[in-house]
């Protein structure tokens, strides 16, 4: 058996500097990856993917990234994943539990593994780097150790739709001083997510970002509100703040 780590990526600051033909959007961002990370036990000699964890409806089956990275790097596995990171929440837990399987593999290129996603190719990566083009043109960063605190919302956000609301209204109602292009469109399709970032900024009076494209938002520095981890009640249901720390290359 080997053991392998998945830690989530954090988007630091992101633009959103073109469109492709084909639709893929082209952007500028740093990324890091962060003290938060899914577990995946990989048994060599067997064939089958489980999934453990509060995220009872992630697939199993071969569109699960996983399973796609297997077949990427044409191996066979038995995995079990211990998932802890909310999916659609803009952290990049697929993303990072195939690039875990792909460093097990040996690595691939970025090129290859962009064809699984566009975090992919950093997740691979890891540690702290500033990611252009879709993805795939990455840019290693001297790493900097920072004290977050992650706030994880009772809901996720579809990649997809956020980028189609960028498309349709651009940055509209984007915050003055948001450091990702994509908050005003995600603000526009989910409406919780505007309503818990205006009560977390009234109430912890610190800038609160948009870690992605999903509902995970984030504060630096580490908050000293209760035990951490912690639970609070939001305005849409429980919000749970979570202290974490980038983290070098794995």
């Amino acid at each position: 058996m080997t053991l392998l780590a998945a830690p989530a990526k954090l988007t630091w600051y992101l633009e959103v500097t073109g469109r492709r033909s084909n639709g893929l959007h082209e952007l500028r961002a740093e990324m890091v990856t962060v003290d938060f990370a899914d577990e995946l036990e990989i048994d060599d000699g067997a064939d089958y993917l489980r999934v453990e964890g509060p995220f009872p409806s992630v697939s199993t089956g071969p569109d699960n990234l996983v399973a796609g990275a297997l077949r990427l790097v044409g191996r066979r596995a038995g995995v079990k994943l211990r998932k802890v990171i909310p999916p659609g929440g803009g952290l990049g837990g697929g993303s990072a539990d195939a690039a875990a399987v792909l460093r097990w593999a040996g690595g691939v290129t970025n090129e290859r593994a962009l064809s699984l996603g566009a975090d992919v190719p950093f997740c691979q990566l890891g540690g702290r780097a500033l990611v252009e083009g879709v993805g795939e043109r990455l840019t290693p960063l001297s790493y900097e150790a920072r004290d977050l605190t992650l706030v994880l919302l009772p809901f996720g956000l579809d990649t997809a739709s956020v980028y189609r609301a960028y498309d349709e209204r651009g940055d509209e109602g984007r915050p003055a001083g948001a450091r990702n292009d994509l908050e005003g469109a995600a603000r526009r399709v989910e409406p919780r997510l505007a309503r818990a970032m205006d009560w977390l900024s009234a109430t912890l009076g610190v800038p609160v970002h948009l870690a992605g494209s999903g509902s995970t938002l984030f504060v630096e520095g580490h908050l000293r509100v209760g035990a951490p981890p912690w639970d609070v009640e939001g305005p849409d249901g429980s919000v749970h703040f979570r202290q974490t720390t980038s983290t070098p290359r794995v």
